[in-house]
């Protein structure tokens, strides 16, 4: 059974609000895709069978934003990041945490059970599979996201 709804607006700046401890402001955003110059962490949702069931991809400006306001490094040490075009492993690691608890967007009743499989973190190449879910249209959600305090970025939600 596939992930039939993707989580709405709400669900998703309440989720990352209430991990950041921040006031999160969403808007109508450009699909997120990996490419040379725009580089992306991407994690891999899937259910109790092991089959891919969603996939989550921030931009660089989110990944480091939310990894660093988890951590409560300061936003100087994020626009570093940015700049750097690189994530410290604090950093990612902090990342990585906040996508695993994103994982309770997907778990709503009716729908099967999902669970945080891999992380790539800036640079790293999914496997082609995951690629040709992140460029799907269709059952996506596409969103700007602003880190009160910290800055703005970018989050696809992409069903598989």
């Amino acid at each position: 059974m596939a992930i039939s709804l993707l989580p709405n607006e709400k669900d998703v700046r309440d989720a990352l609000g209430g991990l950041l401890f921040r006031d999160i402001t969403l808007s109508p955003g450009e699909p997120v895709v990996p490419s040379p110059t725009d580089p992306v962490s991407i994690a891999v949702y899937v259910d109790d069978s092991l089959g891919t069931a969603a996939v989550i991809v921030t931009d660089l400006s989110l990944s480091a934003f939310a990894g660093a306001a988890i951590g409560l490094v300061p936003v100087g040490g994020a626009e570093a990041c940015i700049e750097d075009r690189e994530l410290p492993t604090s950093i990612k690691e902090n990342l990585d945490e906040v996508l695993n608890v994103l994982a309770s967007l997907f778990n709503a009743e009716g729908q099967p059970h999902v669970k945080l499989y891999a992380t790539y973190g800036l640079g790293e190449a999914p496997p082609n599979d995951i690629s040709a879910i992140l460029r799907a249209f269709g059952r996506r959600l596409d969103l700007g996201v602003d880190v009160a305090g910290y800055g703005k970025g970018r989050i696809s939600i992409v069903l598989a």
